[in-house]
């Protein structure tokens, strides 16, 4: 607890200066875009180095949206997702889901798996629409990695290949029954505490980063998107996975166990595949000290496949 207790107290003194930071040189700021999914608008957020040479779409999880996770900004520090794949030559994409973000809930105020598919879909369509022919790979964490599979057994030509990274579900743990909500979503405002939580591994990043991380979430997300109709995530089956995947999971990640990633990994259909730990990390691995780890690992697996079509 005093350690949280230094965090809150860092994120209030950001308070004072995240919004209007000046610097010699501020950190490039990615562009938005809009995506229109049976007419509700989707946020895409877009950063590109000079030429990429291939395009990777981020793909968020069940509580913050696309900046916070993958665009982090700390003043002295280098965790930017988006950067970090830039410098590597990757253009990069985050798509806000419904009700995250810069993008709105709809008129049922609820999300998915199946809208989250549906949704990722025409994104995806749009971004290989735009991007002239360039492979465009998928990265999917946490939730949006079991969003991510889904897409890839129904979408397969939409993605070259697939990095699913701190993936949670438990095989036949889905309910097995519908569940309709009764009644309007909840709508729960989020906290410092719950934005704060995902990072576990002391010393792994900074109470600076950390507090920072919590700022900019709360700002994005001041109230937790709202999921129903979970036994859609029993049509999970990696069987049916053709598209090259990597599976990555932090070695203290409680929220991805080891046998569930085992039981991933051996099960996907794809023969172009691998499963490798980010020795030292937890579910916010590409965020902590392992993130050049992390960075060189999924290079490395996407561009194994640079220029190859998949099976």
């Amino acid at each position: 607890m005093p350690h949280l207790f230094r965090i809150l107290a860092t994120v209030a003194a950001l308070a004072f200066v995240l919004p209007g930071a000046s610097s010699a040189q501020p950190p490039p700021t990615p562009t938005r875009h809009t995506v229109t999914s049976d007419g509700h608008p989707l946020a895409v957020w877009e950063k590109r180095p000079d030429a990429p040479r291939a395009v990777v779409l981020l793909l968020h999880g069940r509580t913050w949206s696309g900046l916070p996770d993958f665009d982090l900004q700390v003043p002295g520090e280098d965790l930017s997702l988006m950067d970090g794949l830039g410098a590597l030559g990757y253009a990069t994409y985050a798509l806000d889901q419904r009700g995250y973000g810069a993008t709105p809930r709809d008129e049922t105020g609820w999300l998915t798996p199946d809208q989250a598919v549906a949704d990722l879909a025409r994104v995806l369509a749009w971004v290989r629409a735009r991007e002239g022919g360039r492979p465009v790979h998928l990265l999917g964490w946490s939730y949006g990695s079991m969003v991510s599979q889904l897409l890839a057994q129904r979408h397969p030509e939409l993605v070259d290949r697939m990095v699913l990274f701190g993936y949670p579900y438990r095989p036949g743990s889905a309910p097995t029954a519908e569940d309709v909500p009764t009644g309007p979503p909840p709508r729960r405002p989020t906290t410092a505490e719950a934005a704060a939580s995902d990072f576990i591994t002391p010393g792994s990043i900074s109470d600076a980063a950390v507090a920072a991380y919590v700022a900019q979430a709360l700002a994005a997300d001041p109230v937790r998107a709202d999921w129903t109709g979970l036994h859609q995530w029993g049509a999970l089956d990696p069987a049916t996975v053709t598209v090259p995947t990597l599976v990555l999971h932090g070695e203290h990640d409680p929220l991805a166990p080891e046998e569930s990633q085992a039981t991933l990994f051996r099960g996907l259909g794809t023969r172009d595949k691998a499963w490798v730990v980010i020795p030292g990390g937890d579910h916010a691995a590409f965020l902590e000290s392992p993130r050049p780890y992390f960075l060189a690992v999924v290079d490395a697996f996407l561009s194994k496949g640079r220029g190859a079509a998949h099976p």
